[in-house]
């Protein structure tokens, strides 16, 4: 079942993977303002005070540029619990609240680090609330705190830092919504595209075959009554079969995956048509998906070289979830060593690019063997 991106899943997209797991560098360059609680523990305090102060606001920056480190934990486990996201903004919160005591009001810049990645982490409504609380408490402390002026600067900051945030974060959302908006085009694009080529393939053959179906009978009918007549319909069932399959090939040009157990189904056609006893396997269900295009292509190529240059009565296919043999009872390979056929050098192309092996020889109890190995 699809669900709908969230803020988090655009963050995990760009600052979680590839070249945005950088993204920490250009946030850090923010830190900058922390030179305020800086200075202020370095003017005021001494000895282990001043040390213990330098520690905390040390503390917060890396508390701070661990939201990057959330936003990657949450590009490989999926989207970060309610309880992760309120338990990381409280430890801020706390780590802002240490800098106090040896840093006094500067250490409200703090809170500016903590209301942007509030708008980022919590739902729209829920971070509004939180800027506004966090705004509420600074204002209020400047007035009641002794020794602390009100300037109206941290509010300010508070506010302005949360708003740009807000702005990244609905370009974020907005880029969310246009990349869904791409999958679900590309995706009725492919639909509509099947379709197309069913009722391609349909009009195509729907009229051909019964052509050719009446004019066989036709043709049945006719062989002892008006051999020459019979010899005409026959003659026009060739060439209808002719343009259909001319059609059919025009039709599913570039169109090239297989079914695997469509070909089974075909091999089998194909064995019993050639008199071939065919010893095929009724259920793919243990093959992997990302396997079954490839055992496809074997099993078409294994066929047509087992029908056309085998001289075999029995034919015998074993599939596992990473290996197909095609065996027979016929004459096995040339004096040479050679491989009747050359559809198996397109074979060995499409293995080498599965990384997949293909071996070729003779079967344990004569007669030829094709397999192919995934994963070797």
């Amino acid at each position: 079942m699809k669900t709908n991106p969230t803020i988090m899943d655009g963050l995990a997209d760009r600052v979680g993977k590839g070249p945005g797991r950088w993204a920490w560098v250009a946030g850090g360059i923010w830190l900058f303002y922390l030179s305020q609680p800086l200075q202020s523990v370095a003017d005021r305090q001494h000895g282990v005070v001043r040390i213990l102060g330098f520690l905390t606001v040390v503390l917060f920056a890396a508390s701070y540029l661990a939201f990057f480190g959330l936003i990657r934990v949450s590009a490989r486990r999926g989207q970060l619990a309610p309880w992760q996201r309120i338990g990381y903004l409280g430890a801020m919160l706390a780590l802002c609240l240490l800098m106090i005591p040896t840093a006094g009001q500067t250490a409200l810049t703090g809170l500016v680090y903590i209301a942007a990645c509030g708008v980022m982490l919590l739902e729209l409504p829920v971070g509004i609330a939180f800027v506004l609380i966090l705004l509420g408490g600074a204002e209020i402390s400047m007035r009641v705190v002794p020794g602390w002026t009100d300037d109206g600067s941290y509010g300010f900051a508070i506010f302005l830092g949360a708003l740009a945030v807000y702005g990244m974060r609905r370009a974020i959302q907005r880029t969310i919504e246009l990349d869904a908006t791409r999958r679900d085009m590309a995706e009725l694009a492919v639909q509509e595209e099947r379709n197309r080529f069913a009722r391609d393939l349909h009009d195509i053959l729907g009229h051909s075959l019964t052509v050719i179906t009446v004019k066989a009978e036709l043709a049945g009918k006719l062989i002892a009554a008006n051999p020459d007549r019979a010899a005409s319909e026959v003659a026009d069932v060739e060439s209808l079969a002719r343009a259909a399959l001319a059609d059919v090939r025009a039709a599913v040009a570039g169109y090239r995956e297989l079914s695997l157990a469509g070909e089974l189904v075909s091999a089998r056609a194909a064995l019993q048509a050639a008199e071939i006893k065919a010893d095929l396997p009724t259920t793919v269900d243990e093959v992997p998906e990302n396997n079954r295009e490839l055992f496809a292509w074997v099993v078409r190529e294994g066929v047509t070289n087992v029908v056309r240059h085998s001289g075999a009565k029995r034919c015998t296919i074993k599939i596992s979830a990473a290996e197909i043999e095609v065996l027979d009872d016929g004459k096995g390979p040339t004096p040479d060593g050679g491989v009747p056929g050359h559809g198996l050098v397109g074979l060995r192309e499409r293995a080498d690019q599965a990384d997949a092996a293909v071996q070729v020889g003779q079967a344990a109890g004569g007669g030829f063997r094709l397999a192919v190995t995934v994963g070797v």
